[in-house]
């Protein structure tokens, strides 16, 4: 029954059609992570391999007399927004920890960009007691603009929870944060990692005590930019998950277990954590055989049956060329989400030797791991129109990507401020842009399998941090030499 099944996965036409395509993995995974660098805002090193940024945001935090200077801009606009950011981090972690080995050299620039968002992250947890900075900048304001990170003029609004306004869900992500991180750096800084864990146990602690959505309490200056539209419970679920792993602390368990059994989702992204928190309470099950969080591996197998094709529960689209369909905005964000989880279930599969059900069928590793490689090879160029959907790799990719930095002429050219309505001659034409932004991944093609490649159409054309990071796991997991 499991060769059945395996068969027909693979004869399903979503799954044939790139089997043996082999992309330069190595490549890619290298580029994945120098993409972070055209995000980073702050102070720029001296080894910024992305030369044609430079330092922003250097007075950032100063109108609550605090230093919040730093992290990332999310996507293509200059907003520091925390809760995506902390997603991000927690993900580049959690690549790290579980395909570190696989990185090679590559695994010192993981850490790297690790560090640059956990560096902020720690600002934001400690600059204030009682207090978690959660954003920098007016997004409304920001978004009418056109206007490099270098220039900016528009206000650096500084925005924070309390026990007053409370933010359980970007309080909880922001602990998974730094606690995924604090095992990064447990052998390599451990000065360091101590600090991260101390400060995600204070900041998750903060989470469980005023509980409450950050939407709610910041509103239009998050909504509906990055909403928590599935309330703050998966985040409590995911932050405890992070902090059981990093501490072995019973108290975690048992806070898991009194938020109750989660939705049963068949979406992971920045806002909903419930899978992604069921594939990491599950590899207790599995690796370390501890039954209680066998309801969790469950689950995790429930979310599984959802995603694969042909799988009688599956509830998830595919489009005539292969890929994972969710949502029309930036559905690459869920698809490399969704691999990740694919790839590392079936990475626990294998060390135990585990099948699970769907129905009538049974699941083996390798059908996870089909699935995941033909969304890791479509977006790289094996689809219809042969576009790889990550700039700069590859021969046809996007050139006029929806980000004001790669579409301006870069400060070194032109060092003469442009304003906020500067760049929009830039941002109305044609032309590819100036700077590109090696490794980017865009929000992806639409359900036909088309892309305009147009700057204005941003749900399929703007990069963001969370879509990269998701995927560096997968690339590194088929970089190794590793297949289905």
């Amino acid at each position: 029954m499991t060769s059945l099944f395996f068969l027909v996965l693979l004869s399903s036409p979503i799954l044939t059609r790139n089997v043996e395509a082999n992309p330069n993995y190595r490549e890619a995974l290298s580029k994945s992570l120098l993409f972070f660098q055209g995000q980073r805002s702050g102070r720029l090193p001296r080894d910024q391999q992305v030369s044609w940024r430079a330092s922003s945001g250097l007075s950032d935090g100063s109108t609550a007399h605090v230093d919040l200077t730093g992290g990332y801009y999310d996507a293509g606009d200059n907003i520091k927004f925390n809760f995506p950011m902390a997603f991000t981090t927690t993900m580049l972690s959690w690549s790290t920890l579980e395909y570190g080995k696989r990185m090679g050299p590559e695994l010192k620039n993981a850490r790297e960009n690790i560090r640059w968002g956990t560096d902020y992250l720690l600002k934001c947890a400690r600059a204030t007691p009682g207090k978690l900075y959660v954003g920098v900048g007016d997004p409304n304001v920001d978004h009418k603009c056109w206007e490099r990170p270098e220039d900016m003029d528009t206000p650096r609004t500084v925005y924070s929870v309390s026990s007053s306004n409370p933010g359980s869900d970007v309080a909880a992500e922001t602990a998974a944060a730094l606690a995924a991180a604090s095992m990064v750096f447990r052998k390599a800084d451990p000065k360091y990692s101590r600090l991260l864990l101390a400060t995600a146990k204070n900041v998750m602690q903060f989470a469980i005590q005023y509980r409450g959505a950050y939407s709610d309490s910041l509103s239009s200056s998050v909504c509906p930019f990055y909403c928590s539209y599935s309330g703050y419970k998966d985040e409590l679920m995911w932050g405890a998950a992070w902090l059981l792993r990093a501490t072995n602390n019973p108290y975690y368990e048992n806070l898991i277990k009194s938020l109750g059994s989660g939705d049963q989702p068949d979406i992971f992204s920045w806002d909903n954590k419930y899978a992604g928190a069921y594939v990491l309470l599950s590899r207790r099950a599995l690796l370390n055989k501890d039954s209680n969080f066998e309801q969790y591996k469950q689950s995790a197998e429930n979310f599984m049956c959802k995603i694969l094709p042909n799988s009688p529960s599956s509830s998830t689209q595919y489009t005539q060329g292969g890929l994972m369909y969710k949502l029309p905005q930036s559905n690459l964000q869920y698809v490399t989400a969704i691999t990740f989880l694919l790839t590392t279930y079936a990475k626990y599969m294998k060390a135990t030797r585990h099948t699970f059900d769907c129905g009538s069928s049974v699941i083996v590793p390798n059908a996870l791991l089909s699935v995941s490689k033909q969304q890791v090879d479509y977006i790289l160029g094996e689809n219809p129109i042969k576009m790889s959907y990550m700039v700069g790799f590859g021969q046809s990719f996007p050139k006029r990507i929806h980000h004001r930095a790669s579409s301006l002429p870069s400060h070194a050219l032109l060092s003469k401020p442009l304003g906020c309505n500067g760049g929009f001659q830039s941002f109305y034409s044609q032309n590819h842009n100036p700077n590109v932004l090696t490794g980017a991944i865009v929000g992806g093609p639409n359900q036909s399998d088309g892309y305009p490649d147009q700057r204005d159409d941003y749900s399929h054309s703007e990069p963001a941090t969370y879509i990269n990071a998701a995927f560096v796991g997968p690339l590194a997991y088929f970089a190794s030499g590793r297949s289905a």
